[in-house]
């Protein structure tokens, strides 16, 4: 089969690994301790809410980012905790299950020839804890720590952009806000994971869409 394209990046946490359940867990396992119940959709809708104002108030590492996020989340479920509880997040993530899905996938694009990379807002050594789940290499990873700076910023797509040359480059995610606005307005070829069924935004145009990783082997092997 004819390859349309060299690499193919991927967003990680969102689309190779399940965030939203590494988050829950991780959230609510940490909030019974302490004897406070919460659920898996008020966490979800507040984590959505606080952590890019965190991220816009400057450069931090991405550690700091989700222990900053943690403690404003639990004070507004009325839950206080101090800083170095609120680390329990960043000390999670390295434990976050990637998608029953993911290695399959990215073997089935990797063993047709393609390229891989990830582009992740997220700090190297925690991303290496998660490495460790992947049964396929990455030839390029470029992440928040590396260009001090989150997507939907360009640092990320330019940097890699940088490394790919010329080749023929297509970016795979899951978030319409953080990668495929910011990869459409770059004019990167992107594909849109939508893993959760969810609507359209504006501002992006995705080259495909598919309802899971598996989908976009299907489609480009």
């Amino acid at each position: 089969m004819h390859r349309p394209y060299d690499i193919i990046t991927f967003d990680c946490y969102g689309t190779l690994v399940d965030w939203e359940g590494g988050i829950s867990r991780a959230f609510m396992e940490a909030a019974a301790e302490d004897g406070v119940r919460l659920g898996r959709e008020e966490i979800l809708a507040a984590h959505r809410e606080v952590e890019p104002r965190v991220q816009s108030e400057g450069f931090r590492t991405y550690r700091d980012v989700l222990t900053e996020t943690a403690k404003r989340m639990a004070h507004g479920f009325g839950w206080a905790i101090d800083h170095p509880r609120a680390r329990f997040l960043a000390e999670s993530l390295p434990g976050w299950r990637v998608f029953e899905d993911t290695n399959e996938a990215l073997s089935r694009l990797h063993d047709a020839g393609y390229r891989l990379g990830i582009l992740s807002n997220v700090d190297d050594d925690l991303l290496c804890g998660t490495m460790r789940q992947f049964d396929c290499g990455f030839e390029l990873v470029v992440t928040a720590q590396q260009v001090h700076s989150y997507k939907p910023a360009p640092a990320h797509f330019v940097v890699a952009r940088e490394k790919i040359g010329g080749d023929r480059w297509l970016h795979a995610a899951q978030s319409w806000f953080h990668d495929i606005v910011p990869a459409t307005a770059l004019g990167i070829p992107n594909a849109w994971v939508n893993r959760n069924g969810d609507a359209p935004g504006e501002n992006g145009k995705p080259d495909h869409e598919v309802g899971d990783l598996a989908g976009l082997a299907d489609r480009l092997c």
